[in-house]
């Protein structure tokens, strides 16, 4: 322990004794770190904003539309039409076990919904209470989302999308208890819509929606089909199983052929997780491999400076060795001195990595691109590439400086 002690001590004499070389030497390391973290920061920033934006239509979340037959089948000619039934949702979720959540959905735009002298027709939507769970629908503080005594006994509730609801109400005032006409039909105000992100749609945005129980949108409006299916896979690896199963299912009940892919209209957005997988990988390989190449680059200048080091210590080594010094003693010196340059730089650049990071954080780039995130897997990877640079730029000039012949070294 005392030797290691000792070692140290000399090793911080030397770098003290060559501080304008030792801060080019450490620029390199600190440069590289800085580009590694910073770069990859943003890499974890940018898949979490694109997930989020992705994610605000709802999680491994597959919509399903009535098509048209395309293949005569059973006696049954082409061009039928299918049409969904509420009673459909059931059906997916009794007969395949590895759905994990369905509801039946209806549509109508040519309703409006009022409140006083405020009117708009948007999308009225009917659903169940397990659409909400599926489409990362939340309401705001003091609101809440249908419940299932609203589906069972068929309330005339209405939860609003967040703009439907300024629109009506102004940005400052409580909707929640408040009535509002959807056509001539008084709806209570159970919810409004938390604020999210969506990229996407299949109708129109969420925050401009109104969602209501579908049994009172049947009742109310009458229409005898819905406008299509949402379904939530518990596996997002079984999606395209589980989709052969809904095509086997429904082939069934509507006579048709379960390889015609024309009857049934299906928008799997699990294939959405995978492009985004795809695209964030290749981002943050691509981003890596450029903070890998500047920090590489930084290793290489310090692999150059320890073998002038052990050209300028070659009579030192002489004598080291003269003295009995072994070879593992005289290689550790030179290991360690790397390890010390490279910590001290690795150092600095996370703190110089840190400040960028915090300071990207206070510009509102989350709107754009999110906000640059340094993360525990980014910090272990940015230690374990400078460690292997480290040991590959002190072992090399060590092992020359531990072969040097005795009687050659006391005459340099």
């Amino acid at each position: 322990m005392g030797y290691l002690l000792d070692t140290i001590r000399e090793i911080l004499y030397y770098l003290r004794q060559y501080k304008a070389r030792t801060f080019m030497t450490m620029f390199g390391i600190i440069w590289g770190t800085v580009t590694i973290v910073v770069l990859l920061a943003f890499g974890v920033g940018l898949e979490s904003f694109l997930s989020r934006e992705m994610h605000g239509l709802g999680e491994s979340i597959v919509i399903m539309w009535p098509g048209q037959t395309s293949i005569a089948w059973k006696g049954y000619g082409r061009e039928r039409q299918i049409r969904f039934r509420m009673e459909d949702a059931e059906l997916l979720k009794r007969e395949i076990p590895s759905i994990k959540h369905v509801s039946p959905e209806y549509s109508r735009w040519s309703t409006s919904v009022r409140f006083e002298d405020k009117k708009q027709q948007p999308n009225i939507s009917g659903v169940n209470v397990e659409y909400g769970m599926m489409r990362n629908i939340w309401p705001q503080p003091g609101g809440r989302w249908l419940n299932q005594r609203d589906f069972d006994e068929r309330r005339r509730v209405v939860f609003l999308g967040d703009d439907l609801k300024e629109f009506l109400f102004g940005e400052k005032e409580d909707a929640i208890g408040k009535y509002v006409y959807i056509g001539e039909t008084p709806f209570i105000v159970v919810g409004v819509l938390k604020q999210k992100s969506q990229n996407s749609s299949y109708s129109s945005r969420d925050k401009d929606r109104a969602f209501i129980p579908a049994t009172t949108h049947h009742a109310v409006f009458g229409h005898r089909y819905i406008n299509n299916i949402i379904y939530q896979l518990e596996d997002p690896r079984l999606s395209e199983s589980i989709q052969s199963d809904v095509y086997e299912v429904f082939s069934k009940k509507y006579r048709f052929d379960p390889e015609d892919t024309e009857a049934l209209a299906i928008w799997d957005t699990s294939e959405m997780d995978k492009m985004l997988f795809g695209f964030t990988l290749g981002f943050n390989l691509f981003m890596g491999l450029i903070g890998l190449i500047t920090l590489v680059v930084g290793g290489i200048g310090l692999a150059n400076i320890m073998y002038v080091v052990v050209q300028e210590r070659t009579k030192e080594i002489g004598i080291r060795r003269a003295m009995g010094a072994k070879r593992r003693h005289i290689m550790l010196q030179f290991i360690l001195e790397a390890f010390i340059i490279i910590g001290f730089s690795a150092l600095i650049g996370f703190i110089v990595s840190y400040g960028i990071i915090k300071l990207m954080g206070m510009l509102p780039l989350d709107r754009y691109v999110g906000t640059p995130h340094m993360s525990w897997p980014v910090a272990a990877l940015a230690v374990t590439i400078l460690g292997v640079i480290g040991l590959l730029a002190g072992y090399f000039p060590s092992r020359k400086a531990a072969s040097l012949n005795v009687v050659d070294s006391l005459r340099y």
